[in-house]
């Protein structure tokens, strides 16, 4: 990063927007909020941190249409390999092939944007790398890095050389945008909260703001789970949302199946059951079963996080289509309400709860 000389007889203004336009990572930016291109690396960095490869596919999309461009996109997905390992960033990166590839069928020309640079000076690439994490910190960083790096060097190493050095140097990205996709993936993973609260730090030193860091777990809520956006809400100090709604459905659905149709009603149900619980954030739960001794009789235990949920399920073209295709099929339907006397271990039993 460059240092700043003062220059006599030049505006103080003047040199900052000169600055700024020289190397966008020395000045933070903030904002009030997240704009719709930093929704989109919040939404990238953590599905292709859990590897949700077919939900990434929309979110890849929808990155290309709010302004980012191809390259900004392909450094994310490099970015991310130092964070959520090499499967899951050259997963991304082949989603990503296969977007390009379809956008461009379509007629779409996406702009490639700007080719990395590098610091010319490669000559000490540790020090390069812990010069730039100092940046990033606005701590001193000693060498080696107490503790992890006295115990195990080449880890302290492989961080300065090649993570802070070689992947942080490209200025595709800013700093922010970096700290941005690095937190984002580490709040959609469990068990990385030491990480975390120190990139939400760095975050906030590259002009992050507590509100938008808010907003992030709200993403975080939408595209991954409750759970992994209430342990970042719990980093941040903002109130933990409950886990359970208050109205969340529970029932158990019991159907009479005509016998020359029980094999075509299976399919279907099969089918739209699964594609619910997939597509669905509010459906929690769709477990089909049938009787050994009487399979006409086919048994659901549904869950849905609210009344809300349950109303948005009914409307969407999967369960449309299974009602349709299905009306002869029923000889009886039963619906019958219940209430869970255990939620704590529900939780446990019903995963996506979490």
């Amino acid at each position: 990063m460059s240092k700043i000389k003062w220059l006599p007889g030049i505006p103080l203004g003047l040199l900052l927007l000169a600055t700024t336009a020289m190397n966008a990572q020395s000045v933070p930016v903030a904002l009030p909020d997240l704009t719709p291109q930093q929704q989109r690396l919040v939404a990238i960095a953590a599905l292709t941190a859990t590897g949700e490869l077919e939900r990434l596919n929309g979110q890849l999309g929808a990155g290309l249409d709010a302004g980012l461009t191809v390259n900004e996109i392909k450094e994310v997905l490099v970015h991310l390999y130092a964070y959520c390992g090499f499967p899951r960033s050259l997963n991304g990166i082949n989603t990503f092939m296969a977007v390009l590839e379809e956008r461009k069928a379509k007629g779409i020309q996406d702009p490639a944007g700007r080719e990395a640079r590098w610091n010319a000076d490669r000559s000490d690439p540790y020090e390069r790398g812990r010069k730039v994490l100092e940046a990033l910190t606005k701590t001193p960083q000693p060498k080696p890095a107490p503790g992890f790096g006295e115990f195990a060097p080449r880890i302290d190493a492989f961080l300065k050389e090649h993570l802070f050095a070689d992947v942080f140097d490209s200025d595709v990205l800013t700093y922010q945008q970096r700290e941005l996709v690095t937190l984002s993936a580490l709040a959609a993973m469990p068990g990385v909260d030491s990480q975390l609260q120190s990139h939400l730090k760095i975050g906030l030193t590259t002009g992050l703001t507590e509100n938008q860091l808010g907003q992030v777990a709200g993403l975080i809520e939408q595209f991954v789970s409750r759970t992994q956006a209430n342990a970042l809400r719990k980093l941040l100090g903002r109130p933990i949302a409950p886990l359970i709604e208050p109205d969340m459905m529970v029932r158990i659905a019991e159907l009479e199946i005509a016998p020359q149709h029980l094999e075509d009603y299976k399919a279907i149900l099969t089918t739209e059951a699964a594609a619910s619980v997939k597509l669905e954030p509010g459906v929690l739960a769709i477990f089909p079963m049938y009787q050994k001794e009487n399979p006409t009789q086919i048994r659901l235990v549904e869950i849905y996080a609210s009344q809300a949920a349950y109303q948005a399920h009914l409307k969407t073209p999967h369960f449309q289509e299974y009602k349709t295709s299905t009306l002869n099929m029923v000889k009886s339907l039963t619906l019958i309400e219940m209430a869970s006397l255990d939620p704590e271990t529900m939780q446990e039993i019903f995963k996506k709860l979490q």
